[in-house]
C-alpha cells in the first residue's frame, strides 16, 4: 500500500521558519553539525593556505542553498497510510504535534526548564510546575496578541520593560516604546510608558493586573 502524501501551506509558518534560521545564524555561526533539518546545512567552508601550511578553515553562508530552500518556507508534507480518513483531520492532528514540539522547545530553551539544579522531589515538581504555568501564560498572551510576534520578540520585550524608582516620588520607564509594547498595553488594559508614573498610579496598575 502506497502512503498518501499531503502537502500543506501555512503562511504564518513562513515567519517562524525564517526566524528560526536567522536566530541560528546569529547564535551558532561557527558550529557545524549538519543534520537533515539543521540550519547548519546552510553553512559551508573552504580552506586557504599561504605557503602550504595547515590551512585555516573559513565558514560562510551558502546563500544559494538558502534561497533555494526559502521557496519551501511554510510548506509541510505529511505522509500517512490513513487513506480513508479526512485530510483536514489528518492535518489537524499533524499541526497539533508540531505545536506540542514547539512547546517543549520553548520550555527547554526560553524558560530554562532544563537542566534542573534542585534534587528534592517536591522542588523538582515545583520547578516544572512554574515552567508549565509560565508557558500557559505565554500562550495566552501570544493568542491575545494575535500571533503577530515570535516567542523571542515577546520575551525580550517583557524582559526589557524596567523602571527607575525615583525615591518618594514614583517611577520612570527605562524601556523604549514600540509596536509590541503598545500591543501589550492594549491587551493588558493599562499603560506604563508615561514619562513619569506616580506611586499611586503604579499601585493602581498593579491592582488592576492582579484582578484580571
Amino acid at each position: 500500500m502506497n502512503p498518501l502524501t499531503i502537502v500543506n501551506f501555512n503562511p504564518s509558518c513562513i515567519i517562524t521558519d525564517m526566524s528560526n534560521n536567522v536566530n541560528f545564524f546569529l547564535l551558532h555561526f561557527e558550529t557545524v553539525f549538519k543534520k537533515t533539518n539543521d540550519p547548519a546545512r546552510f553553512i559551508n567552508k573552504y580552506a586557504v593556505t599561504g605557503d602550504g601550511e595547515i590551512a585555516d578553515i573559513h565558514y560562510f553562508l551558502d546563500e544559494k542553498k538558502i534561497m533555494e530552500e526559502e521557496r519551501y518556507d511554510g510548506l509541510y508534507a505529511v505522509f500517512t497510510d490513513l487513506l480513508d480518513d479526512d485530510v483536514s483531520e489528518i492535518l489537524k492532528v499533524s499541526e497539533g504535534r508540531w505545536q506540542i514540539e514547539e512547546c517543549f522547545r520553548i520550555m527547554k530553551t526560553d524558560f530554562s526548564a532544563r537542566p534542573v539544579y534542585v534534587q528534592r522531589e517536591d522542588r523538582i515538581k515545583a520547578h516544572f510546575l512554574i515552567c508549565f504555568l509560565a508557558l500557559l501564560c505565554y500562550r495566552i498572551l501570544e493568542k491575545k496578541l494575535g500571533n503577530k510576534y515570535t516567542c523571542d520578540e515577546i520575551l525580550k520585550t517583557l524582559r526589557d520593560i524596567n523602571f527607575a524608582d525615583v525615591e518618594e516620588q514614583g517611577f520612570m520607564p527605562l524601556y523604549r516604546r514600540n509596536e509590541i509594547t503598545d500591543d501589550l498595553h492594549t491587551v493588558c488594559g493599562f499603560q506604563t510608558d508615561f514619562q513619569f508614573i506616580t506611586k499611586q498610579k503604579m499601585k493602581n496598575i498593579q491592582k488592576k493586573s492582579k484582578g484580571r
